[in-house]
């Protein structure tokens, strides 16, 4: 027995349609409803900066949002590669985001959760460097972050129909 596409793809289409799969970005898709709908607090650090940064790169920016985000990070640094002399060599950066998006209008909480993620660097080399590879993991970390935050949105938001 051939495997034919022919049959394969229109077979899929049905299967999705039936499960109420629906595109993200889609009419009345949960992309589509946050889209440029969510204000973020103003960040009071560096970590807050990178962070509101990139959600507001992928979800838009709105001074009449219907939706509010707050959010909480926190960070953990950790040692995980130690030399002959007791020197550490590598670090990881776990980090964790609580939110809740709220309508703006009620303070209702519409949906919440929590992510989380980690990224390395190596702590070689001249303190400069440590210092600058040290920024850009965390920069990377609150980047990773803020992408998980607007995937479980898109996945879990309900558009009023």
């Amino acid at each position: 027995m051939l495997f034919s596409r022919r049959l394969f793809i229109p077979g899929l289409v049905l299967c999705l349609a039936s499960c109420g799969f629906t595109p993200v970005y889609g009419p009345n898709g949960a992309g589509t409803a946050l889209q440029n709908q969510i204000t973020v607090n103003e960040p009071q650090d560096r970590d807050d900066y990178w962070f509101t940064q990139r959600f507001e790169e992928r979800m838009g920016r709105s001074a009449n949002a219907k939706y509010a985000l707050v959010y909480n990070i926190s960070t953990v640094e950790q040692g995980i590669a130690v030399n002959q002399e007791g020197n550490i060599e590598r670090y990881d950066v776990l980090g964790r985001a609580t939110y809740e998006l709220r309508d703006a209008a009620t303070d209702a909480v519409v949906s919440s959760g929590d992510v989380e993620s980690f990224t390395g660097y190596s702590a070689t080399g001249t303190s400069v460097a440590s210092l600058a590879a040290e920024r850009d993991a965390r920069e990377r970390l609150m980047i990773i972050l803020a992408d998980l935050v607007v995937t479980r949105l898109q996945a879990t938001f309900k558009p009023a129909s």
